[in-house]
């Protein structure tokens, strides 16, 4: 399917709470891996869908909550189309090196979402 959700993050103000919670919750494999400069991005491995991750919220005073990301074949296309269509880009192109880019928009509504393109081969 095109444009398919593929990866779910939480944002969340304590990473340590979260994960002992959802852990007891759910049969889900948590992994940290280090993003550098002391910040640790733990990937979600749920077995059936979309996989996901969690991280401390980048936004000091936001309160928790789940960001989806959608799948797209050009990403800086997909940001301006939506930018056209009433978003607000909050993050533009922003690269996670060797995987692929993202960029976090807000729709005309409020709702935060994210873009994602994968690196090609």
């Amino acid at each position: 399917m095109a444009n398919s959700f593929v990866h779910l993050e939480l944002n969340t103000t304590d990473v340590a709470k979260a994960k002992a919670f959802y852990q007891n919750l759910f049969t889900w494999t948590l992994e940290d891996v280090d993003m550098g400069g002391g910040q640790t991005y733990t990937m979600i491995k749920t077995g059936d869908g979309p996989g996901g991750g969690m991280m401390k919220h980048p936004v000091p005073g936001a309160p928790s909550g789940w960001l989806a990301y959608v799948n797209v074949d050009d990403l800086v296309a997909a940001t301006q189309k939506a930018k056209s269509l009433g978003a607000t880009v909050m993050r533009d192109k922003t690269e996670v090196p060797g995987m692929g880019w993202f960029s976090i928009l807000i729709d005309p509504t409020g709702a935060p979402i994210a873009l994602w393109q994968t690196k090609a081969g």
